[in-house]
């Protein structure tokens, strides 16, 4: 029942999404370390995310974000970047896609309005773990180069 049309939409649209979120990125002071970041790096992995948000929410477990978010935290704990941009970028990612869904997504049905909530709500829970566990790879990054 999950916004599956608004979920189409993302994966239609990963191109774009990832070519704003790569412009807010380097052009936020809130991110200037990022300028370190190769833009295809963030480019590619930003259109991962989005072309494969419907698995990520429907399919992947708690573990699978685990896994992908602290080698996420790892790399750019080794590419110099502050913790605190890090988590700044996960929550501007959050915010590109929100941003787009209210430009884009209308609806009047109530099923489909019950079914955008229920994908707002995951995509909350993914974002709110994939910030978490990429915290834990980045403390983790920088435990290791201290070491």
């Amino acid at each position: 029942m999950v916004g599956l049309r608004l979920v189409r939409l993302i994966e239609k649209h990963a191109e774009e999404l990832a070519q704003s979120l790569t412009e807010k990125l380097r052009n936020s002071e809130r991110t200037q370390h990022f300028a370190n970041v190769r833009s295809d790096e963030m480019r590619s992995a930003t259109v991962e995310l989005y072309r494969h948000i419907g698995e990520w929410l429907l399919s992947k477990t708690e573990s699978d974000i685990e896994v992908r978010y602290r080698q996420v935290g790892q790399r750019r704990a080794a590419q110099g970047i502050p913790m605190s941009e890090f988590v700044w970028a996960m929550v501007m990612s959050k915010e590109n896609l929100w941003a787009f869904l209210q430009r884009e997504a209308v609806s009047d049905q109530p099923v489909e309005i019950y079914g955008e909530l229920e994908l707002l709500q995951l995509l909350d829970q993914f974002f709110e773990r994939a910030i978490y566990y990429g915290v834990v790879g980045f403390t983790h990054g920088h435990q290791r180069a201290s070491a």
